[in-house]
């Protein structure tokens, strides 16, 4: 099926992370166009970092139950709160995953389907 005019939808995050495995399978099901980036591979910038936790997703893009977030010291920790998004340019794991993005703009940090539908 084509697209339709629907959004490209981008979504960053790892290949062997379960939410991203499912975000891709569950668009790919729905022929939604995406692309997806590998954060390990293709370097986020810090300028599109700060766009992003400068959004209404701040909170969300820190993912502070993962492994990565505990085996930092404590001093990095703290330096979350100042400048997260230097913090996840040297630890790109600690983003919580997949951002889903238009290209542009955050539409969701996360797999929830129910918060796609607007989307496809």
């Amino acid at each position: 099926m084509p697209s339709d005019g629907r959004i490209h939808l981008h979504l960053y995050g790892i290949p062997n992370c379960d939410s991203c495995r499912h975000a891709r399978r569950w668009l790919g099901i729905r022929n939604v166009p995406h692309t997806f980036h590998d954060i390990r591979e293709e370097k986020l910038s810090l300028n599109e970092l700060r766009d992003w936790f400068d959004s209404a997703h701040s909170p969300y893009l820190v993912n502070r139950r993962s492994a990565t977030w505990r085996q930092l010291s404590e001093a990095d920790r703290e330096s979350a709160q100042r400048d997260p998004a230097s913090l996840v340019l040297r630890y790109p794991t600690l983003l919580k995953r997949p951002v889903i993005t238009d290209g542009a703009v955050i539409l969701d940090v996360g797999f929830e389907p129910e918060s796609l539908e607007d989307y496809i």
